[in-house]
């Protein structure tokens, strides 16, 4: 579970890099960093399980998706303009949910608020590729279902976790390790905030 975030970390850096060197608004650059935030905090959180790392791992997902958002709500402006409306409204958000879930230590709250980030960002997305750019349909239904599939997989192992752990331990270790559907998540969700990216 550790190392299945160097999907979160080395794509994004390459994105980062190439965004850079390409010129392009500080915003992709923020998205590519914010998504290796997220694989360098989850690294951290599943290297030691401390309550520390978690919060490494479960408030960038918030910032990340935040960044996430914006990027989306300003695919249409003139190059090099800030929308300070939509930036202050995701900042409050951002701010709120890491206030709330410091003082609440609540799961599912975490998870509803992310939630809530990743429905608006898959509503945006579909509305961008069926009605402004359809020609990148592909790749917008590549990075969903992907993401999709990790978060399948996360509910899986959630809902079956006892069982899973029983199968494993009479499966080889190498069969194990690939039955490990939280890592799968991270690979999947990676590549597919990876490809949103692109998008």
């Amino acid at each position: 579970n550790t190392v299945s975030n160097l999907i979160f970390i080395l794509p994004p850096i390459y994105g980062a890099i190439q965004t850079y060197k390409d010129g392009l608004e500080k915003r992709y650059l923020a998205a590519y960093l914010c998504l290796t935030a997220v694989g360098l905090g989850s690294w951290c959180f599943h290297m030691t399980l401390k309550y520390e790392m978690q919060l490494l791992d479960e408030l960038p997902m918030i910032y990340s998706c935040c960044v996430f958002v914006y990027c989306l709500y300003e695919c249409f402006k003139y190059k090099n303009t800030v929308n300070y409306p939509l930036l202050f409204l995701l900042i409050t958000y951002s701010f709120v949910v890491s206030i709330v879930y410091l003082n609440l230590k609540e799961p599912v709250f975490h998870q509803i608020m992310y939630g809530t980030l990743v429905s608006i960002i898959v509503l945006r997305s579909v509305y961008i590729v069926l009605w402004v750019y359809p020609w990148l349909r592909g790749l917008g239904y590549t990075s969903l279902t992907v993401f999709l599939m990790g978060f399948f997989l996360w509910n899986v192992d959630n809902i079956f976790c006892d069982k899973l752990r029983a199968l494993r331990e009479k499966m080889p270790p190498v069969l194990g390790a690939v039955t490990q559907f939280h890592a799968w998540w991270h690979i999947l969700t990676g590549l597919g905030s990876y490809l949103h990216i692109l998008l």
